[in-house]
């Protein structure tokens, strides 16, 4: 080494050598004359870092941030822990912003509604501790989107009085392949104890009731927790809610294609007869019992839409204003007056295509008529019996008529 990178050799030594003196002079808080500003410098830097020490309040927002398929109803949260929650905020993408609600104890926030599905929502959230000391915490989440959910339209509505043949009946909008899952989140309760047992027809529909008709005066009660369950693969249920509705009374009519009588009985006592006319020897009625499951003050009916087709491909008959029509099947089966037919026919002659007719007028507008009667004394969930038509009994599942299953096949179809 030459004496020049010698020399620069030592100086540098002599500088990093220096820097370690003056340093540990500082750390051991010399109170000589050299060191006196430095401690005051030492001790400044101190007390800013204890006033910058973090907030122990820990924040937590639930999804976690980027989560997808989140609930609609039960995912969106925020709690807090060591700290109390001062401020919170949601907004949906285009910045509208979701009402909520702080705890009464300041741990925890809630939406207060229910969220919408393939929306991405944003949570921004402020929390203090014992200190006062502020922490911050946010999220973004998309909740679940329709082609990764199923929902359940339910009938009957809440708050609706039916009759005692009326079963909770649920068609599902996407392929139910894990029924055992959704039919857990289904409960169907009645006040009068009466075992209710639930029968799935196809994936997608499933009905409840009782071994018997409902009893009279009693209140059933549908619960549906089914957020967040998995119906089939990657599709998830988002509903969770609870509705309840009344039994009337006990109204159950029979009618009789072989005397052309039907017989109107409440509370098991018959309240009424009344003439009918049901399918002609062609067009037998369905037997069995039906539940009356629409109501239509006039309706069209028209035969084409159930297969009833002249040479031309045009229906056999094109009815603009049957009056009083209550649906027993989905495949066309009504109970409905009759005005385009004679008097005669009524308790005389079974003439129609498969409905039960009763004698009307045109409009409807006669309350004094058989058909009016028997309209403004029905509810939908009324059982009607036919008997003696001849034809086969009708499919459960063609409407709302499981009634024709016996209980241990009904039980059968129970996926719990």
């Amino acid at each position: 080494m030459t004496d020049g990178r010698r020399r620069r050799g030592i100086v540098a030594a002599s500088a990093v050598l220096g820097g370690v003196l003056v340093l540990s002079a500082c750390s051991n808080g010399d109170a000589g004359a050299s060191g006196g500003g430095d401690d005051k410098t030492s001790q400044a830097q101190v007390d800013e870092a204890a006033a910058r020490k973090t907030s122990e309040a820990q924040i937590k927002i639930t999804p976690g941030d980027g989560s997808d398929n989140a609930s609609i109803n039960n995912s969106a949260a925020v709690t807090v822990s060591k700290g109390t929650l001062t401020e919170v905020r949601m907004t949906a993408a285009d910045g509208a912003e979701v009402s909520g609600q702080i705890s009464p104890d300041k741990a925890s926030w809630k939406p207060t509604a229910p969220l919408q599905r393939a929306t991405t929502y944003k949570l921004t959230a402020t929390a203090q501790d014992s200190e006062g000391r502020a922490a911050h915490e946010n999220a973004s989440f998309t909740t679940v989107s329709p082609k990764n959910s199923f929902i359940g339209t339910f009938t009957p509505d809440d708050g609706t009085t039916v009759g005692v043949g009326m079963p909770v009946s649920i068609n599902f909008d996407k392929q139910i392949t894990n029924k055992a899952a959704v039919q857990k989140g289904i409960k169907v309760t009645t006040s009068s104890g009466q075992e209710v047992a639930c029968h799935w027809f196809s994936t997608q529909r499933m009905d409840c009731r009782p071994e018997q008709y409902w009893q009279g005066g009693s209140t059933v009660t549908l619960d549906l927790a089914l957020d967040g369950v998995e119906g089939a693969s990657g599709v998830y249920g988002v509903q969770q809610k609870s509705v309840t509705f009344k039994i009337g009374r006990n109204q159950v009519s029979y009618v009789d294609a072989e005397t052309k009588q039907m017989k109107i009985t409440r509370d098991g006592k018959t309240i009424k007869t009344i003439p009918i006319s049901a399918g002609s020897p062609d067009n037998k009625t369905y037997e069995g019992q039906m539940v009356i499951s629409e109501k239509f003050k006039e309706t069209r009916m028209n035969g084409a839409t159930v297969g009833f087709t002249d040479d031309d491909g045009e229906g056999e008959y094109d009815i603009k204003d049957v009056p009083h029509a209550m649906r027993l099947s989905t495949s066309g089966t009504f109970i409905h007056g009759n005005y385009w037919g004679a008097k005669s026919i009524f308790g005389g002659a079974n003439t129609s295509h498969g409905c039960v007719g009763l004698s009307d007028t045109k409009g409807a507008g006669d309350p004094a008529t058989p058909g009016a009667w028997f309209y403004d004394n029905s509810l939908i969930g009324d059982v009607v019996v036919v008997q003696n038509t001849g034809d086969k009994t009708i499919a459960p599942d063609n409407g709302l008529n499981g009634w024709n299953m016996d209980w241990a096949q009904w039980k059968a179809g129970s996926a719990a």
